[in-house]
């Protein structure tokens, strides 16, 4: 996941398009195109040794930072975050499993009868001095985290005050075994997922406050503030990437070999003492920073790209990229979802009492045409799926109503949820609460007589499907009188100004906001954080008790059904307005292959290259 102002997104962001001209040009049907790239290809050929593999990075959103935890402060997406240094879990790119254990610095974890002692032994990793990965290098990225977490709650995404890593104690009881020692037992599905976000950072290195100053002991809080605060000072430095010596010291399977500050481009080469699997055949690997989605795509086309990521709004150009030589491949990312998120706080034209009420958010969920916005050309054209839940599809842990949408598209029905609570419907006009009160058939709690349904929502620049079906959206709106106003914002805005947690100030701004996906832990995506109330990114301050209780079962407790009744309560209560889930397309040279787990991660925007190799 990528770390951009306070948000963890891997995120498939391209260009913008408009509704009006793309729902109306193009033509040809939308309706198979799906099955052009739905079958991935097998790994193929006798691999050679050497040369370079060209990355087009995802467009706008170059990285600017390069220590692993970036403050909310920076606006940082980290470079080769994964490559460079790993977690101690490395995350799965596939749905039904939380890790990729033959990629993880460490062996599974054993449990104590209550779960509240962990022991993790360390697999054989060197770093690229040479010395080994070691549990104290664990306990030391712990001890930063919470060092930044003390700074500032926002400073880690997923992060719950008095959760993971609160109550936790970390200790090396061994050079290769780490112990945990936890005050509140967690759900071992769920703690395992947040050991895929704990990077594994060099402690004998990195435990500096100045250059050439002394080792500090780490363990000690004011020591690790002043740590982490020299690191994050460091990185900074752009321009100082590739020269400053802490930034080489890696344990992933590369290092920097150069950073344009510029442009955002980068290159890697291998770390040649990397332990784990994969031989990196492959020299370098550059990763290319590009502003538009149709610059990548013209990139492609002239053969310059080794591997990326196509938008939607491109499809008709998968017969001329197969032609040039490249695979395609599409899915819907495992725990991926699509959403309008809803700012229940804002308070401009009684907004918040009016979405307070679950008969209006289900009314504005029946305006959404899922099915229509995946088929038109313009929009998703075809190459997407039906969701609505917080799972995403394919999920092992799938909400009560399986594929039966609780409250699916239909204005009529719409119409009348609005009607049957005391408003007055002026199709392309003006709905007004007529009956206000909080009794049956009544407007609800501080909706006065005259009230009107007009908010705004802030829609990102990018990818091309995001204003696309917004615009849908706010027409479907306009035909029941609700006036939806479209402000267009950079995502790097939004992403530091648009969410309850660290940016308050701005809480009026945005009514709702469509920033593109939001992916939740693969094998295990628990909506902790995002939709419990005291979560650190519940962007839209969401409150229900009862999905409290929820969230705390599937992240507590042991019942392996707690995450399900977790989905299928958020799904029926409507903390966002689902969308459908835009299939991420993947593209790479014929002549590039490796195992094909590793081209399906690439869905979630996992990177493997180590695994990779050119061929004949």
């Amino acid at each position: 996941m990528t770390h951009v102002s306070g948000r963890q997104l891997s995120a498939a962001l391209a260009a913008i398009a408009v509704l009006a001209t793309a729902c109306t040009g193009g033509g040809g049907s939308t309706k198979d195109v799906a099955g052009s790239y739905a079958t991935p290809p097998k790994q193929t050929g006798t691999p050679k040794d050497g040369g370079t593999a060209t990355v087009a990075l995802t467009p706008g959103l170059s990285p600017n930072y390069i220590y692993p935890y970036p403050p909310a402060s920076a606006n940082g997406t980290v470079i080769a975050r994964g490559l460079m240094w790993r977690s101690l879990y490395r995350p799965s790119g596939a749905g039904d499993q939380i890790i990729d254990a033959e990629l993880s610095l460490a062996e599974q974890p054993s449990y104590s009868p209550d779960r509240k002692t962990v022991t993790i032994r360390m697999r054989d990793y060197t770093w690229s001095n040479g010395t080994p990965v070691t549990a104290d290098d664990v306990v030391f990225s712990f001890a930063l985290l919470k060092a930044a977490l003390a700074e500032s709650p926002a400073n880690w995404s997923f992060y719950t005050p008095g959760q993971f890593p609160d109550g936790v104690s970390a200790e090396a009881t061994a050079p290769d075994t780490l112990t945990l020692r936890l005050e509140t037992a967690y759900n071992p599905s769920y703690l395992l997922s947040m050991l895929t976000l704990l990077y594994v950072m060099p402690s004998k290195e990195w435990n500096i406050a100045r250059p050439g100053g002394p080792h500090l002991d780490y363990t000690q809080p004011k020591h690790a503030k002043a740590i982490y605060k020299y690191l994050t000072k460091e990185s900074e430095s752009q321009s100082t990437f590739a020269s400053n010596p802490l930034w080489q010291v890696v344990n992933g399977p590369y290092r920097l070999k150069s950073f344009d500050s510029t442009t955002g481009s980068f290159s890697l080469v291998p770390n040649e003492s990397y332990k784990g699997p994969g031989d990196s055949r492959l020299d370098q690997i550059d990763f290319k920073a590009f502003t538009s989605a149709a610059a990548v795509l013209n990139q492609f086309k002239a053969g310059n790209l080794t591997v990326g990521t196509l938008d939607s709004s491109f499809i008709t150009q998968i017969g001329a990229l197969k032609a040039k030589g490249y695979n395609v491949y599409g899915a819907p990312a495992p725990a991926r979802f699509d959403s309008l998120t809803i700012n229940f706080k804002n308070t401009a034209g009684n907004f918040d009492k009016i979405i307070a009420q679950a008969y209006v958010r289900q009314a504005l969920q029946r305006l959404i045409d899922q099915q229509g916005y995946i088929a038109s050309r313009g929009i998703y054209n075809g190459a997407g799926s039906p969701n609505y839940s917080t799972a995403g599809n394919g999920s092992p842990y799938p909400p009560a109503f399986g594929d039966k949408a609780p409250f699916p598209y239909d204005p009529a029905a719409a119409e009348k949820l609005l009607t049957d609570n005391g408003w007055k419907v002026v199709p392309n006009g003006s709905t007004t609460c007529e009956r206000p009160g909080t009794g049956p058939g009544e407007c609800g709690a501080g909706i006065p007589r005259g009230q009107t349904i007009s908010f705004t929502l802030a829609s990102a620049n990018t990818p091309a499907y995001v204003g696309a079906r917004d615009v849908a959206f706010a027409s479907a709106a306009k035909k029941l009188g609700i006036d939806v106003k479209i402000v267009t914002k950079a995502l790097n805005y939004m992403y530091a100004n648009y969410g309850n947690t660290f940016a308050p100030a701005t809480t009026n701004e945005w009514a709702m906001q469509d920033f593109g996906p939001l992916y939740l832990a693969a094998g295990y995506p628990s909506s902790n954080t995002v939709f419990n109330t005291e979560g650190s990114f519940n962007l839209g301050s969401y409150h229900n008790a009862e999905v409290d209780k929820s969230i705390d079962a599937s992240t507590f407790g042991a019942d392996a059904k707690a995450l399900s009744t977790e989905v299928t309560r958020l799904a029926e209560d409507l903390p966002v307005l689902f969308l459908p889930t835009p299939h991420t397309l993947v593209v790479w040279k014929d002549t590039l292959s490796g195992p094909q787990s590793s081209f399906n991660a690439l869905l979630s925007f996992l990177y493997t290259p180590e695994l990779w190799y050119f061929h004949d």
